[in-house]
């Protein structure tokens, strides 16, 4: 008779840690909600001052911000005070890389009821998300998300900006005279590009209603209309542009049936030698593994699709016509796949 392996303290007492993780969660879209990160200034303040501030009773506060200390948002000093730490400031909505909106998106109202289904997503291949709310999840959000459709957008809209700034950082566009920028939402890394580069052109490529909403610098009369042109359309069905670097940042988390006719799509207009630059973030080999693992999970739930590997994007890649030069990183969280169109 074999004996069990002796369970240790320190695994135990970590378990038991992940699974209350959901009142990590709700602690941070608490705090950001009620805007304790806002409230709490560069010198530390007392809980009953934040809680007049905030309008909560401080006993609860105390507790909500002692919780968060734990994983090292907040800091808890004596004379029941409070203080900043460095995530607690990316929960201040005017912090230069504000991740509250993002806080919020991951922890709207439809994720506690899809969470507990992730087992179901698992044994069927298929997505909840229209089980649960009788329609697919984009249907759903923008008919009858409500509150929670603003917070996308602009969880979105953050998240592009920043990495828009370190894809224009990392982009080499030496040779390189056009540009066009697919399923690019607003147009934030097109606008950063123009920007560092006054004699490049581009083009947004994206659905009739995001493309509505581009950046102010790309629309008529802004600071690079001249350089930019906006087309209305979807990746999956058409991609009516040449051009000499062709960026697909973040979209390819569909099916791998979507995936296969974006990545076809822009083999059939590319010109033999084009370049072709995909960013993702990645289930492997990567600094961001829990995160980008999570994102993986939540995407299987609501969407039906998936973050990518390394090898199975240079995969897809490959068998598009793409013949896949380097793989870089651009920032912890995204890789670039840098390929060219065969000839």
């Amino acid at each position: 008779m074999t004996t069990a392996p002796a369970t240790t303290p320190q695994a135990a007492m970590r378990l038991r840690e992940l699974v209350f993780g959901a009142a990590c969660a709700a602690a941070v879209r608490a705090a950001a909600r009620l805007g304790a990160a806002d409230a709490l200034g560069d010198t530390p303040a007392t809980v009953t001052d934040l809680a007049a501030d905030l309008g909560t009773e401080p006993r609860q506060l105390r507790r909500l911000l002692r919780a968060l200390t734990c994983y090292g948002i907040f800091e808890e000093l004596d004379g029941d005070r409070f203080a900043h730490t460095e995530m607690s400031r990316l929960l201040r909505e005017d912090a230069p890389n504000s991740l509250r909106y993002i806080s919020l998106w991951c922890t709207e109202p439809w994720t506690w009821e899809a969470w507990p289904r992730l087992d179901e997503a698992v044994r069927s291949g298929r997505n909840v998300f229209p089980e649960l709310f009788g329609k697919e999840f984009f249907d759903y959000l923008h008919s009858d998300g409500g509150e929670s459709a603003k917070v996308f957008d602009k969880a979105m809209t953050t998240s592009s900006r920043q990495s828009a700034a370190d894809f224009a950082a990392y982009l080499d566009l030496t040779g390189i005279d056009s540009v066009v920028d697919i399923g690019g939402g607003q147009g934030h890394v097109l606008a950063s590009l123009l920007e560092k580069h006054p004699a490049l052109h581009g083009t947004l490529l994206d659905l009739p209603k995001v493309v509505a909403g581009a950046d102010a610098r790309l629309r008529t009369g802004g600071a690079f209309a001249d350089r930019a042109r906006l087309v209305p359309g979807d990746c999956r069905e058409d991609i009516p542009v040449i051009a000499d670097l062709y960026i697909i940042k973040n979209i390819l988390e569909w099916d791998d049936g979507s995936t296969r006719r974006t990545l076809a799509n822009v083999v059939a207009v590319a010109r033999p030698g084009a370049r072709v630059v995909v960013v993702e973030n990645l289930v492997d080999d990567s600094p961001s593994m829990r995160f980008t693992t999570a994102m993986d999970l939540m995407l299987m739930l609501n969407v039906g699709g998936a973050k990518h590997s390394e090898a199975s994007m240079v995969r897809l890649m490959t068998e598009a016509g793409l013949d896949v030069r380097e793989v870089r990183p651009v920032n912890p969280y995204l890789h670039a796949f840098e390929a060219v169109v065969r000839g």
